[in-house]
């Protein structure tokens, strides 16, 4: 052996370490990339800054592809390279550093005769370092120093080492480390000062157009929507994404087979078996085979999963070493997809029987935790249907069967039910799945043998009645039996009491949905002002997404009914807010097929743009929806049928009118709409005597109706019964301009047939005021060749002019700008001042709305309209309501 000096260095002896065994030279060298390789440079940029940072650090799992990153960066350097894949042997730091040395004259960088060569494996010599630190300072460019698999070097002592030569080599050295855990080094100092470059498993990831070049690499040329499914199953990880491409190409269907291929039974099996899970202790190796089960777990769930203590430091250490355990914050994590598959079945290999009992664990836990869906999850995976079922009705989450985001996943969940299982809980969860999926027959028999279990086994837990009382309420709905809707909500009402405030501050749909199937079968039965009532108290509840759905179905409802009672404004304002709702929430799409859209559309026809409503029909047609009850039955009848009629068909007009929705009882503003439709189409036809006769019965109903009988008796030459009619009109009703305004033409038209042109021009001035706040053309359309001379000259002329009629436009419809049109300056200092919401006060004022009714379309109190009001009356130096209106419309802001 050579003489070794006092400084504990001896001269190097060529590729021998200081074991006396020979230096691998393989360790030296940048590993090959493959053909299939590919360089992304959103990575290589990003790389490319370990050139002015001291430290980088490549931090990821097990065929990430961190080597083959690093290795092509660092073989497109003009700076020098020393690249050392690390071992285990190295742990003895004169190894270590002999290695290192030897991979810099490798690499042709020189080292200064000073700096010797360790002598001994188990230490370096202090004076070895410093010489090495100095020497690499002093050069004039950095020299790049790679170690590959520093997971493997777990020496404190070497990390101190590297760490003494990186501070004071200064810019003479760049340390770029490749590692799946974080190296002993204190990065923390680097990350705080600026001088760390990291790149971490989150980055390595491929994204779907990298890994669609990726495949094509292999010769696979996949559909985007394939290699996009493909991605999130691997997560984007580039072993898996490789080495499922080779086995891809093997079989007659790559396409196929990267759609269906078992995780557990092919090579990235045998690769995250080898280099992740055998790689662990046996403890660590049990632990994760029984996590598997699990989409996400804390150390709490572990810990009962496992029937063990340690499971904080253990899941930590695993995320550390990037064993494809993923930190989600807050405590939790989640194993990579495949990684648990391939875990699991494993698990069922070791401890056959195992699986259902630490699922049931699981589910028991997440439940007292308050993750339901979870809970029901784990539950229905180990066939334990007596538990998710009963959870879901004791836990008053019944009601999750039909709103929030996630129904539709219960709903696939407990289609798997096995028929064996049998109680209330199961019954109940069977007729909720059936009657959401709007199968009457199946969920009302399931119904009944709940509630029959219930009454005969004395138990009777209020939870269990009041899941009873919501199901009944909607086969109320979807029956059309408002009574039956009634008892139930009565029974709600009683059940209160015994059930835990908690609980239904916990479940805010419960009482939610109960309102709106209230409201709809008071709305079927023509009960409009308890049906507002119902529903009101749903549109204005807040709650978030597990209200949405709820607030989306009142809000139509309520739209419906300000339709059905002549305000289109008011019914398109709320019909939009239902659409904003489903919007907001991301409802399923099947919510654009509501009674929402269905008034939008006829607010379209009685505004003459049918092309929009033809298109909102269309798009509703295309999907299922989410509760298919009369009203929305009948709604979509009529609507179409007043398209038909407004385009022509009056044939299949009448048809629609004709048209039967089964029901346990009739709807009155259903029978006076068809009769309205039957007699308009009857008048279109020429057929005066047949319109009279459909809507004659229901004459004294409603306005409505009153006013389509006078039409058809002014169609027949009796214009004197006419007025008779309209001027005997009901009372009580207080109609929108969507009625008064074909009242008001009635009347005209009247005058005019009686020699009274000067009341006629009057009278269609009055009409053309009124109808063109809401842009309503249909009445107009509608009213006959009689109006259209009057509609050339004179007032109604300049009021029919850009809404009505073609002219110059110097009249429009007030607050209605044109497409890119630049906003009108304010005429008086005064409208310059109301602010937004004063002047949705005032609209709603002009149109003769109560506070409390303006209050609810506003979703306000009625002391914030109150508080407008006195703002507004202000501003307009007025002290009336009616002198408020007046002038608004003056000063042109009606």
């Amino acid at each position: 052996m050579a003489a070794t000096d006092a400084t504990g260095t001896e001269p190097a002896l060529a590729g021998v370490d200081p074991t006396g065994d020979p230096l691998l030279r393989t360790r030296f060298a940048l590993p090959e990339r493959p053909v299939t390789f590919l360089r992304r440079s959103r990575l290589v940029r990003h790389l490319d800054r370990a050139l002015v940072t001291p430290l980088t650090m490549v931090n990821g799992s097990a065929g990430a592809g961190k080597t083959l990153l690093v290795a092509d960066w660092a073989a497109g350097l003009r700076e020098p390279v020393a690249w050392l894949t690390t071992d285990t042997a190295d742990q003895a730091p004169g190894v270590f550093w002999a290695y290192l040395l030897e991979a810099l004259r490798a690499a042709g960088v020189p080292v200064a005769g000073d700096v010797g060569c360790p002598a001994e494996a188990g230490r370096v010599d202090q004076r070895t370092l410093t010489c090495l630190a100095a020497d690499l300072e002093s050069r004039d460019h950095p020299t790049v120093v790679v170690l590959d698999e520093f997971d493997r070097v777990t020496s404190p002592e070497i990390a101190e080492q590297l760490q003494f030569v990186l501070r004071h080599a200064g810019g003479g050295m760049r340390l770029v480390l490749v590692t799946r855990t974080e190296p002993l080094l204190p990065l923390h100092r680097y990350r705080a000062a600026g001088e760390l470059t990291e790149i971490r498993d989150a980055e390595l990831a491929f994204t779907s157009e990298e890994a669609q070049e990726l495949l094509s690499r292999h010769g696979l040329h996949l559909p985007a929507s394939a290699v996009t499914a493909l991605v999130g199953r691997t997560q984007g990880w580039a072993a898996g994404l490789s080495l499922c491409a080779l086995a891809a190409r093997q079989g007659p269907d790559p396409q196929a087979y990267l759609k269906q291929f078992e995780a557990d039974h092919s090579t990235v099996a045998d690769f995250l078996l080898a280099e992740v899970l055998d790689r662990q202790a046996p403890a660590a190796q049990d632990l994760l085979l029984r996590i598997s089960v699990l989409e996400r777990f804390c150390p709490d769930l572990v810990n009962a999963l496992t029937l063990r203590t340690d499971a904080e430091p253990v899941l930590a250490a695993l995320h550390r070493e990037n064993a494809f355990v993923h930190y989600l914050g807050h405590s939790w994590y989640s194993l990579h997809p495949l990684f648990a598959e391939i875990l699991r079945a494993h698990l069922r290999e070791r401890f056959p029987g195992l699986e259902p009992e630490l699922r049931g664990r699981a589910a028991r836990w997440l439940r007292r935790s308050g993750a339901l869906h979870e809970a029901l999850v784990q539950g229905a995976a180990a066939d334990d249907w007596d538990f998710a079922t009963s959870a879901v009705v004791d836990d008053l989450a019944i009601g999750q069967l039909f709103t929030g985001l996630r129904s539709e996943d219960l709903s696939a969940l407990f289609a798997r039910m096995s028929p064996e299982a049998t109680g209330p809980a199961p019954d109940l969860v069977r007729a909720a799945r059936e009657l959401a999926r709007h199968d009457l027959d199946h969920g009302l028999a399931h119904l009944r043998r709940a509630e029959e279990q219930l009454a005969g086994d004395g138990t009777d837990p209020a939870p269990s009645r009041l899941s009873c009382a919501l199901l009944e309420a909607l086969a109320g709905r979807l029956t059309g039996s408002p009574g039956r809707a009634e008892r139930a909500a009565e029974q709600a009402r009683v059940l209160e009491p015994d059930l835990s405030g908690q609980l239904l501050d916990e479940h805010p749909e419960i009482s939610a949905l109960m309102l709106a199937h209230l409201g709809s079968a008071r709305l079927w039965a023509g009960r409009f002002g308890a049906a507002r009532t119902a529903l009101a108290a749903v549109a204005g509840h807040p709650g978030g997404a597990a209200m949405a759905l709820p607030r989306w179905e009142a809000l139509g409802h309520l739209a419906l009914i300000d339709y059905l009672d002549g305000w289109p404004g008011r019914a398109e304002h709320k019909a939009r807010a239902a659409a904003g709702q489903a919007e907001h929430y991301s409802l399923p799409q099947r919510s654009g097929s509501g009674t929402g859209p269905l008034v939008l559309a006829a607010v379209h026809i009685d505004r003459d743009e049918l092309d929009e409503a033809q298109a909102l029909l269309d798009a509703a047609a295309g999907s299922t929806p989410l509760v298919e009850d009369p009203v929305l039955q009948a709604g979509r009848s009529l609507v179409r049928g007043l398209l038909l009629l407004a385009r022509g068909d009056t044939r299949a007009a009448l048809a629609a009118a004709e048209a039967t929705v089964p029901a346990a009882v009739s709807s009155p503003w259903v029978r006076d709409r068809s009769a309205l439709l039957a007699s308009a189409a009857h008048l279109a036809e020429g057929h005066p005597e047949l319109a009279e006769k459909v809507v004659e019965p229901v004459a004294h109903h409603r306005t409505a109706c009153a006013v389509a009988a006078a039409r058809a008796r002014l169609a027949a030459g009796r214009p004197e019964e006419a007025l008779h009619l309209i001027d005997g009109l009901p009372e009580d009703d207080r109609p929108g301009p969507a009625v008064t305004v074909r009242a008001t033409l009635v009347r005209a038209q009247a005058a005019l047939e009686t020699g009274d042109p000067a009341a006629c021009r009057r009278l269609v001035a009055r009409a053309l005021l009124d109808g063109r706040r809401e842009r309503l053309r249909r009445p107009f359309r509608e009213a006959g060749p009689w109006i259209r001379p009057l509609l050339s000259t004179g007032r109604p002329r300049e009021l029919a002019e850009g809404w009505l009629v073609p002219g110059s436009g110097r009249h429009r419809v007030p607050g209605h700008i044109p497409p890119h049109a630049p906003a009108a300056p304010a005429p008086d200092l005064a409208a310059e001042e109301l602010s937004e919401r004063e002047r949705d006060v005032l609209r709603r004022l002009s149109q003769m709305m109560s506070t409390q009714e303006i209050a609810a379309d506003l979703h306000v109190s009625a002391n914030t309209v109150k508080t407008h009001l006195k703002s507004i009356y202000r501003k307009l130096a007025v002290s009336r309501r009616g002198d408020a209106v007046r002038r608004a419309r003056d000063l042109r802001l009606l």
